[in-house]
């Protein structure tokens, strides 16, 4: 199956990154090149892309996609928390955008065998490197009750987060959990019928839970906010798409924090914190997804867009 992702926000992130055609962008989330194929196409002959994703089957259908832009792509496969080194291996120390779409492509979620959806019953993989040994098996089944239950808590925001680990664990003292589609039943019985009913999927909280801890999603987001803000040119912007109420959190207090870092109580007459700020936050509010694209894309549901211009 090829790599299908629709970009979400796209032309709002576009719009965002205030695209200078003899510019250096970076999409630190290449997934399909959706947004990078944007940005190629707004690029004169001087301007350039680096695109960075960890997923090799992302790297080979951007490449696919971004063919026709030639020289002014290049493709790294890596983490963008290590966006800062890569690009100097470049011999790039400033950029003028970055663009980051964050959480799991449709592709992942569609091919089965990756073990991300919860509607296909595959082995439990949700690795987005499948460089990593550790899978999402290994944290169903040798997590203790507490880590469990922690998780699926602060993650996966699920009220039954004590139940839904307590099941888990007498689930798999009988016999390991090898599948999705057991881990889905196992939850399932976890969750009251009436509950089930009008809250979406039982098992979808449990599995973002789950792969968000197994991918380290928020520790690589939040250590890596200061670092992407540090390599922006003058005027350049960090526009990142969230999907969950966490991530949004960690990006808006970044964003805040870059803004105004100045640490001096309130009644101080001046500054003596010695801390400048960075730039500012262009996002007031984060910018939503259309009626229009909530229609055609379902997944665009809990999107948000926050960008950070700096100064």
């Amino acid at each position: 199956m090829g790599f299908e992702h629709k970009s979400v926000l796209l032309n709002e992130t576009i719009e965002g990154l205030n695209i200078k055609p003899d510019g250096i962008y970076v999409d630190g989330t290449l997934g399909g090149g959706g947004h990078a194929y944007e940005v190629c196409r707004r690029l004169g002959e001087k301007g350039s892309i680096i695109g960075i994703d960890q997923d090799e089957a992302a790297i080979e259908a951007a490449g696919i996609r971004l063919k026709d832009f030639g020289e002014k792509v290049t493709i790294i496969r890596s983490n963008y928390c290590d966006m800062k080194s890569k690009l100097q291996e470049q011999g790039i120390d400033k950029v003028d955008g970055i663009v980051l779409d964050l959480g799991v492509s449709s592709y992942q979620l569609d091919t089965a065998d990756r073990g991300f959806s919860y509607r296909e019953d595959a082995p439990l993989d949700m690795r987005m490197d499948r460089r990593q040994k550790m899978t999402a098996r290994d944290i169903v089944n040798d997590y203790s009750e507490m880590d469990l239950y922690r998780v699926i808590r602060d993650y996966g925001e699920d009220k039954f987060a004590k139940n839904i680990a307590k099941h888990i664990v007498a689930a798999r003292g009988k016999s390991p959990i090898e599948t999705t589609g057991q881990l889905t039943e196992i939850i399932r019985a976890s969750i009251p019928m009436k509950y089930q009913k009008k809250s979406g999927h039982p098992a979808k909280r449990t599995f973002q839970a789950i792969r968000i801890e197994l991918n380290r999603e928020l520790e690589v987001l939040k250590n890596s906010l200061d670092d992407m803000i540090e390599i922006l040119n003058p005027g350049g912007r960090l526009c990142i798409i969230t999907f969950h109420s966490l991530e949004d959190r960690i990006v808006k207090s970044a964003f805040k924090k870059n803004e105004n870092p100045c640490t001096c109580p309130p009644d101080f007459p001046v500054c003596v914190c010695g801390n400048v700020s960075k730039g500012r936050v262009v996002t007031r509010k984060p910018i939503l997804p259309s009626e229009e694209e909530l229609e055609y894309n379902s997944r665009s549901k809990s999107a948000k867009l926050r960008i950070f211009e700096r100064s």
